[in-house]
Order: C-alpha cells, then sequence, then structure tokens
C-alpha cells in the first residue's frame, strides 16, 4: 500500500514537472520571437533621433541626404504576402559598388544608419538598408533570427542589383550584417549566389539560434538546454515552421563560397566571443578575422570607427573595384 502511494506521488510529480517545463518552454517562444519586442523600434522619428545623438558626426550627412531626397523608401513581398520595408541611399557619384546593410535583433534599419555613413561617405557606395520581417516598418508575425529572413535577404539584394545597375557595368555587391543581422549574413552565404555577389562581412554573428539561446539560457537564468530548449524548439517548429538546430550560421558558413570578413569584440557576452573561432575555421577560401580589442557586443565600429572602416575597405576592395 505504502509502494503503491509512493509510486504516485512520484508519477505525479513527474507529470507536474513535465508541465510546468512545457508552459515554461511556450513562454520562451514569445519571450524570445514576440514581434512586440521590436515595437519599440517602429517609429522612425525615435529612431532616427537616437542615431543622431549617438553618431553626432554624421548627422550633417544625413541632413544632406534628406535635403535632396537622396534617402528613399522601398518596399517587397515576402513569400508569406507580408509588406517589407527597407531604404536605400543612390551614390553620390554614378557607382556599381552596392552595399546591402542587415539590422540585428529588435532593431530596425537605423540602427544599421552608421554603416551607411561609412560605405557611402566614406567609400562611395549605393546603400540599401531594409528592416528585417516584423522589425522597424516590415511587416511580419515573428523575429525569424535570421533564418527564413535568409529568404527575403535574398529578394532585397536583387532588388538592389535592379535598382543600382549602371548601363555598362555590372552590379557588384557585399552583404554586411551586425548581430542577428551578422547571422542573417551568413545564412544567406550559404545558399546560391547572383555573380553580382562578391563578398561578405558579418560583426559579432552567432554560430546557430540554438547555441545562442542556449549561451542565454545559462546566462541569464541558470538553466541548462535539457529539456526546455528543446521542448520550445520543437513549440517553434510546429507554431512558425522552422527549428532552432536548423537556424545554423555555422553550417551556411561552411557552404559559403565567396570570401568573408569576421569581426567579433574580444569582451562580448552577449553573441560571446568564442562563436567566432568555429565560424572562422568552418570557412573555406579567402577570409579574414579581425577581434576587435575590449569591445563589447556589436560596438566594434562606435569604438574604432577608423580602425573599422579602413580595415572593411582593406577587405572589401579585393573582390569589389
Amino acid at each position: 500500500m505504502h509502494n503503491w502511494k509512493f509510486k504516485k506521488i512520484i508519477g505525479f510529480s513527474v507529470l507536474g514537472a513535465l508541465l510546468l517545463c512545457i508552459a515554461i518552454a511556450w513562454a520562451m517562444i514569445p519571450y524570445a520571437l514576440s514581434k512586440n519586442l521590436a515595437d519599440g523600434r517602429r517609429d522612425e522619428a525615435q529612431a532616427e533621433e537616437r542615431y543622431r545623438r549617438d553618431y553626432p558626426t554624421q548627422t550633417a550627412w544625413l541632413d544632406s541626404l534628406q535635403a535632396c531626397g537622396a534617402l528613399r523608401d522601398t518596399f517587397i513581398l515576402a513569400s508569406g504576402g507580408e509588406r517589407l520595408h527597407a531604404k536605400y541611399i543612390p551614390a553620390s557619384r554614378p557607382s556599381n559598388r552596392s552595399a546591402l546593410l542587415i539590422h540585428g535583433y529588435t532593431d530596425c534599419l537605423w540602427g544599421m544608419m552608421p554603416y551607411a555613413y561609412m560605405y557611402h561617405h566614406d567609400l562611395g557606395f549605393n546603400i540599401l538598408l531594409p528592416d528585417g520581417y516584423a522589425h522597424g516598418l516590415s511587416q511580419g508575425s515573428h523575429i525569424r533570427m535570421g533564418w527564413l529572413d535568409r529568404h527575403d535577404v535574398l529578394q532585397w539584394m536583387a532588388l538592389a542589383n535592379d535598382m543600382f545597375k549602371g548601363d555598362s557595368l555590372a552590379t557588384q555587391m557585399l552583404l554586411h550584417g551586425v548581430s542577428m543581422g551578422a547571422a542573417t549574413t551568413m545564412m544567406v552565404s550559404g545558399e546560391a549566389q547572383a555573380p553580382y555577389v562578391k563578398c561578405f562581412v558579418e560583426d559579432c554573428g552567432y554560430t546557430s539560434v540554438w547555441d545562442e539561446f542556449a549561451h542565454e539560457l545559462k546566462s541569464r537564468f541558470g538553466l541548462p538546454p535539457f529539456p526546455l530548449l528543446h521542448l520550445s524548439g520543437l513549440l517553434n517548429q510546429m507554431i512558425h515552421g522552422w527549428g532552432f538546430k536548423e537556424a545554423s550560421a555555422l553550417a551556411q558558413v561552411a557552404k559559403c563560397q565567396l570570401p568573408m570578413m569576421f569581426i567579433h569584440g574580444d569582451k562580448d557576452d552577449f553573441v560571446p566571443t568564442w562563436m567566432i573561432y568555429p565560424l572562422y575555421e568552418a570557412k573555406s577560401g579567402d577570409k579574414e578575422m579581425w577581434l576587435s580589442p575590449g569591445v563589447d557586443h556589436a560596438r566594434s565600429y562606435k569604438m574604432y570607427p577608423e580602425e573599422y572602416t579602413r580595415r572593411v575597405e582593406a577587405f572589401v576592395s579585393k573582390y569589389i573595384y
């Protein structure tokens, strides 16, 4: 009799623990992937003001673009029919060189405006700045951590080619992403590329969504991946149609056939610095790595703008003339 009661207590305890894990795993999906996380970035005026405040030396450049109508809006439709937004900036002088700049998690295109300054003002490129799916002024159901976004980016690259190609010169294009945008860039890099795509620059991207979420579980909550990440990944597969393990920048980089530059702050504890090493090792062919000293997450350009520009220009100029 006592043995039966003991087994009953154990059974209910296990069932309760399992239900608790499922509830937590269910809550993890909106916690990490809700489109509402990016709603604070949907006000363009506020996003522009943040940029002006954080980069006051670039405001004259932005003012000149706005005064002459050179900062313009454009749109595409995602595969699900969502309307996706971007801004573009033609080069000051006719150029066949173009840069597509991809922002990070819960950010918007204004987060990449400092890099637009670098490529446009300093290096003379045409610029396309998309708002990611469910970010900024783009529609969307949830944050996709770069994985499904890679298909949207391929559409944006084709649009940029159509907009910026010269009458006699073929377009030369690069993709440059920061944080989640860097992971997106690497995820794009493993796909078949059009001949106008020449190289990639990734700045502090993660190896995979699984690795990044496992890191966040441990660093924020002191929890191991099992069983919560397994359950939430399964639920996400059922709800949104993609899994955390399949969303691998590492696997995509291993398939990349074009040159790539890897940048990471050596004090990054959000997308931990160690992630750059397996990514760099997975990439075959032409590649370059820069670990920016004393830099935390996504601040290499902010802390070393001149060196960042010099290093990126030296790398990119080997492939885009």
